[in-house]
């Protein structure tokens, strides 16, 4: 795959008697997690996937050969031997679905893609959409796409359907199988011009692919990275040979940590985690996950056998994370641990992490552990980023889900002299008044690669966000800013203050089918219902999660040729709304695609009281009013805002061009305004006689303050010149 061979630049390594010390003092720039997303074996999404952990649940399920349902059926003939480890699995439902149609490709090519090219491009789009980024205004941008990936099971499949079409195989089939297209897809369906590399460590791929995006956001090489892992199970011969190897549970359970212990269980699914630099994404106003505090990643070198674990080098790369995170061992709360359930791999984990973990560690304060692995399996090369994703809802919800599998634990481990407790039962986080919640993610691949992610919570409060619960229609949760794009330089600053409530919002929803529309109004109408029989019944259009869901749905979410906006007040007006478009039969089917163009007038358009609804409820508005005011203010005596709307007896002044000119001219640059702060800019704009001047600042012509004081001067001109009446209707 492509890839930057260099893991990360040469750092001192660290002695065997340093006691943790890396020789590395410096801290690197935190990474926010603002977006998530993933399917997991009985979790379709984000909201399932905390429901199945939970509830403490498992997702391992046992086959037969020649069954006529399940994975295990589909692999192997009822007249083949199977190694009873073989029965087992962790599978995806509808892994043969896709929509090809969405991502732009054709049927013939995608019956030649990977499912986990598929996953891929999939899980990307709803982790952005999570992120409330619209995927639409990434294209040409520095985004990087590192993805961890390690089978090519569907490649083999392929191969053998078509042996012997010689010159006559399509070249998707190499496109579709590679792991270097596996990235290189989704940068190319999305636009995207910054790094595209592909990761294969083994089982540590996608905590590496998570280091590398790190590492890409704080050289500079990326604004904005998408980061995951992917395995899916196809094939028999991989897992029989693990099987064979011994490296397979003949009873079906990862028993991690116990003196059972007899090998994992494979598993298959697809996380993506979208990170930003931290200063950025609070800038931009992001819901953020959690940060990543420090990364690391070594490999073992020489060792016994290749996939033999080695002790000394996992205790390293856990040292080198905290080091770059610049945090204390013993401040860390909990250890999300790789912890595949072997008699060698885990006591030699347990024993590396302690080696650190344990350094000045109350014995009261014990570190808490477990493994995502004991309710999923194992995902191979996805599985750090399921560990991630665990710690991550974990954090928000306050509360680590039980460890499975452990009754009797494994002898190997020291445990009364070790300060560590495996979370057998749900758990609260550890509560901190001076510092956030903090855990430590390890990866460990049979190549010997290693790796180590140091993740701490957004803030140091363990709420979790309203909509935390929802599933990823629901949204981001996004401050409506007054800051203002260019070209409306100098409107900012905090003008919510005595901003009055909207008491109407708009849904915006698209697909691109009818079926699709259709589909997207009722998942929202499930998050909404669901919301409603959980906490709320009936919630306002202005302020909490409804208003976060319009916000975002307009800002964050690309919009496509089928559509529909929905009005509402509350919730149960927004219920309606989406039952109806849900039970439609058919949504009318768009005309074409269209340019947005903005028509400015000119003067005689004004009238007292004109723009003053949307100052008290809109800040843009606002912003951009007060700043005219505060402008002319300067410049004449008299307050454009009192003529505007009409106070202190000031309603004659509007109807002298001195006054209405620049009235027009501010309240038309509110509006461009107000439509750019939610997403919509005009390809086209014009205007007549006085517009002219408000479509010529839109155009960046010239800035907000100049156009005015042009409007303000002309209507001065117009006033002071004799006949300025017939001057007027010349210049209207």
């Amino acid at each position: 795959m492509e890839r930057d061979n260099c893991l990360d630049p040469v750092q001192a390594m660290p002695s065997e008697t340093e006691s943790g010390k890396t020789g590395r003092s410096d801290v690197d720039e935190p990474i926010a997690v603002i977006g998530v997303a993933c399917r997991f074996p009985g979790a379709e999404n984000l909201s399932a996937f905390w429901r199945l952990l939970e509830s403490g649940g498992s997702a391992v399920t046992h086959g037969s050969p020649g069954e006529t349902e399940g994975r295990v059926g589909e692999m192997f003939p009822d007249d083949v031997p199977v190694h009873d480890a073989s029965r087992y699995g962790a599978f995806l439902s509808g892994i043969d679905r896709f929509d090809a149609e969405f991502f732009r490709i054709s049927p013939l090519e995608a019956a030649s893609l990977d499912p986990q090219q598929r996953l891929l491009l999939e899980m990307s789009w709803e982790a952005l959409e999570d992120a409330g980024v619209d995927p639409a205004r990434l294209v040409g941008s520095r985004s990087g796409v590192y993805v961890g990936i390690g089978s090519y099971e569907y490649q083999e499949i392929v191969r053998d359907e078509r042996e012997g079409a010689g010159s006559d195989t399509p070249l998707y089939l190499v496109t579709g199988n590679r792991f270097s297209t596996a990235s290189g897809r989704i940068s190319f369906a999305l636009g995207l011009e910054g790094p595209s590399i592909a990761v294969d460590t083994a089982c540590s791929s996608s905590l590496v692919a998570v280091h590398h995006a790190v590492a890409g956001l704080q050289r500079g090489e990326a604004d904005l990275a998408l980061a995951g892992g992917v395995c899916v199970i196809l094939s028999p011969l991989t897992t029989e040979a693990f099987a064979h190897a011994g490296m397979l549970s003949p009873t079906g359970r990862c028993w991690t940590f116990d003196e059972r212990a007899d090998g994992f269980v494979r598993s298959e699914g697809c996380g993506m985690l979208v990170l930003r630099r931290l200063d950025e994404a609070e800038a931009a106003g992001d819901r953020i996950w959690g940060v990543i505090r420090g990364t690391a990643v070594n490999q073992d070198g020489l060792r016994p056998g290749l996939p033999a674990p080695k002790g000394l080098t996992q205790q390293r790369v856990i040292e080198e994370a905290l080091s770059r995170a610049g945090i204390e061992p013993s401040q860390v709360d909990y250890l999300e641990a790789h912890g595949t359930g072997t008699k060698l791999g885990d006591p030699t984990e347990v024993n590396a992490a302690l080696a650190v973990y344990g350094r000045e560690r109350e014995p009261a304060r014990p570190l808490l552990m477990g493994s995502v692995k004991t309710n999923i399996g194992h995902l191979a090369a996805g599985a750090g980023a399921a560990g991630l994703i665990k710690v991550l809802l974990s954090m928000h919800r306050g509360v680590i889900p039980r460890h499975l599998n452990l009754q009797n634990p494994n002898p190997e481990i020291d445990w009364d002299r070790l300060p560590v407790r495996v979370t057998t039962t749900a758990t609260e986080w550890p509560r901190d008044s001076d510092r956030p919640p903090i855990a430590g993610v390890s990866s460990f691949g049979f190549s010997g690669t290693n790796s180590h992610v140091v993740l701490e919570g957004y803030g140091k409060r363990h709420g979790r966000p309203a909509d935390v619960a929802a599933p990823w229609p629901a949204g981001a949760v996004r401050r409506v800013s007054p800051s203002l794009p260019a070209p409306f330089t100098g409107v900012e600053g905090a003008v919510e203050e005595g901003v009055l409530p909207r008491e109407l919002r708009i849904l915006p929803l698209s697909g691109k089918s009818s079926g699709a529309l259709r589909d997207l109004a009722g998942r929202h109408l499930e998050w909404l219902d669901g919301r409603a029989a959980g906490r709320v019944a009936d919630e306002p259009a202005e302020g909490g999660p409804l208003a976060d869901l319009a916000w975002t749905a307009g800002v964050g979410r690309s919009h496509f040729a089928f559509r529909a906006g929905l009005a509402f007040r509350d919730a149960e007006s927004l219920r309606k709304g989406l039952q109806a478009l849900a039970s439609a039969k058919e949504v009318p089917a768009p005309s074409g695609t269209t340019k947005v163009a903005f028509a400015y007038t000119g003067q005689a358009s004004q009238w007292v009281g004109m723009g003053l609804d949307l100052y008290e409820r809109e800040p843009v508005v606002r912003a951009v009013l007060d700043r005219c005011d505060a402008l002319l203010r300067d410049e004449r005596d008299g307050s454009l805002l009192d003529v505007m709307f009409g106070r202190a007896g000031s309603e004659a002044a509007l109807d002298e061009p001195k006054w209405k000119q620049p009235a027009i001219y501010a309240l038309e640059c509110a509006l461009t305004a107000l439509w750019s702060s939610i997403g919509i800019r005009p390809d086209v704009v014009f205007g007549h006689s006085l517009g002219e001047i408000a479509a010529a600042q839109a155009a960046g012509v010239f800035d907000l303050e100049d156009g005015l004081r042009f409007a303000a001067a002309r209507g001065a001109l117009i006033g002071a010149l004799p006949g300025a009446g017939a001057m007027a209707a010349v210049f209207a």
